[in-house]
């Protein structure tokens, strides 16, 4: 499958189940444990409960917390620029846009009209460290995961496109694979792709091991013991 390609089914599974157990299928693909492609702290999330974002990055880095010293003429190309990079790239695509002023960020690049142009060029969510805002008027079915959220869009322009970005400690270069909630994002390594389908069914059933009994009435720690030998033995 190439780099910039995705199995539908794959996509639909991604997309239904959250950013932890996609981590955790990582970890099964890999066959050991220690990944570290994810974000750091806590996020902010524009629709909590909304399904996750996955797709292929289209990165950026903007600023906006001092005016640019380009000219205007440069600064109008630069935008420009930006939004043909977004609209680039085979479908699913995700913007991940970090703001080089962070953790003093002031420019709310997220927000009514970036939302519905995001959109409508085709992408399916962005991931900032940066601010979001609007929150009450913004589209639907575009979920944002943004560093804080904020009033103002300050002096905000676009620095640089199409190059390594990093996210609150998770570094993203254009065209990576990335799978993002109100937990955070990870990177998805182009090698576990093809194994990650059955990866996620291996976690879902591992974990049922010890959910379903814990659920049932009558659970007591004699049967937490018996379950939980089955269960480490499935685990990575």
């Amino acid at each position: 499958m190439p780099d910039n390609l995705i199995a539908e089914d794959l996509l639909a599974l991604l997309t239904s189940v959250d950013t932890p157990t996609v981590c955790n299928a990582i970890e099964v693909a890999q066959g050991k444990r220690g990944f570290n492609r994810f974000t750091r702290g806590t996020m902010q999330h524009s629709k909590p409960g909304e399904p996750a974002m996955v797709g292929f990055a289209r990165t950026a880095r903007i600023s906006g917390l001092a005016p640019p010293n380009e000219t205007t003429d440069v600064i109008r190309a630069k935008r420009m620029g930006y939004f043909r990079t977004m609209a680039a790239g085979e479908y699913p695509t995700v913007a991940v846009v970090e703001d080089v002023d962070y953790p003093n960020c002031i420019a709310g690049w997220w927000g009514e009209v970036h939302v519905a142009v995001h959109k409508g060029l085709g992408l399916k969510g962005a991931l900032t460290n940066g601010v979001m805002r609007d929150l009450d008027v913004i589209d639907e079915g575009f979920p944002i995961l943004a560093g804080s959220i904020g009033p103002s869009h300050g002096y905000v322009h676009v620095v640089d496109i199409g190059i390594e970005v990093n996210i609150l400690g998770m570094r993203v270069v254009e065209n990576e694979l990335v799978h993002a909630d109100r937990h955070g994002a990870i990177v998805i390594p182009h090698e576990v792709i093809s194994k990650l389908k059955s990866a996620i069914e291996t976690v879902v059933e591992s974990e049922a091991i010890v959910l379903g009994p814990a659920r049932e009435p009558g659970f007591n720690i004699e049967k937490l013991e018996e379950v939980w030998a089955k269960f480490e033995a499935t685990r990575t």
